[in-house]
């Protein structure tokens, strides 16, 4: 991979992201929170409603390093069910690297539901060591799942997405929260002043359709002005890191 902004020249991007230290960043109340998403050059977020048929081994290489630094991972409930969300972190070397930097073997998978209707039959839940917390405005039966799965019922009206960042932050030591989507999710964190930077994989690939862009729900009132940090290029990809300007 190469650097096109700051410096020129190969990077190593696990520990160009580890460096960042983006966790020491955290408010007093709430996770500093990062955004990740691929795109493809017209937009599209998703090929045939998933996201990996975009991807790259760069991609791969920031996921992956990303999720080596965070506390928590959230994503939407559509968002796991879609992906098939398994186990966080599955390479023992990034757990054992994760765990010398003071952090758990991997991170908190936290998700969101209205309805208390959550996706159990992913191989998340079937995962004995993952942990996972859920945030519903319903009872949620997860009766059936391996994992350590903690479920943290409020009601609808208080179930805003700053509520669950000050959870995640006070209740379970969430410094660093990674966000990997879906669409509606990254929308409700915007409109809600909540997302910190956007790390931005822009695929050289053409998708058209009607599919979703990186954002998907009501317009914000008005636009929310980023700062490119860096950006990166392999093989035509380029990998884009946004510092959200407030």
């Amino acid at each position: 991979m190469r650097r096109l902004i700051a410096d020129s020249g190969e990077v190593d991007v696990d520990r160009l992201i580890a460096d960042l230290d983006l966790a020491s960043r955290a408010p007093e109340r709430r996770p500093y929170t990062v955004v990740n998403f691929i795109a493809s050059a017209d937009g599209r977020a998703t090929l045939q409603n998933r996201s990996g048929g975009l991807s790259d081994d760069g991609d791969r290489q920031v996921f992956g390093a990303l999720r080596s630094v965070a506390d928590a991972v959230l994503a939407g409930t559509g968002t796991l069910r879609a992906e098939r969300y398994g186990r966080l972190v599955k390479d023992p070397q990034r757990r054992r690297e994760r765990e010398l930097r003071g952090l758990a073997p991997e991170p908190i998978a936290c998700t969101i539901t209205r309805s208390g209707v959550l996706p159990t039959e992913i191989p998340l839940f079937a995962e004995p060591e993952a942990r996972v917390v859920v945030f519903s405005a319903a009872p949620v039966d997860v009766a059936s799942a391996r994992a350590s799965v903690k479920v943290v019922v409020t009601e609808p009206a208080e179930l805003t997405m700053t509520a669950v960042l000050e959870a995640l932050r006070s209740r379970f030591g969430v410094r660093l929260l990674l966000c990997e989507g879906g669409p509606r999710l990254f929308a409700a964190l915007l409109a809600e002043h909540l997302v910190d930077e956007l790390f931005l994989t822009v695929a050289p690939k053409l998708a058209a359709g009607t599919g979703p862009a990186i954002t998907d729900g009501p317009a914000l009132p008005e636009l929310t002005p980023l700062a490119l940090e860096w950006a990166l290029e392999r093989g035509g990809a380029l990998y884009l890191r946004y510092r959200v300007v407030v």
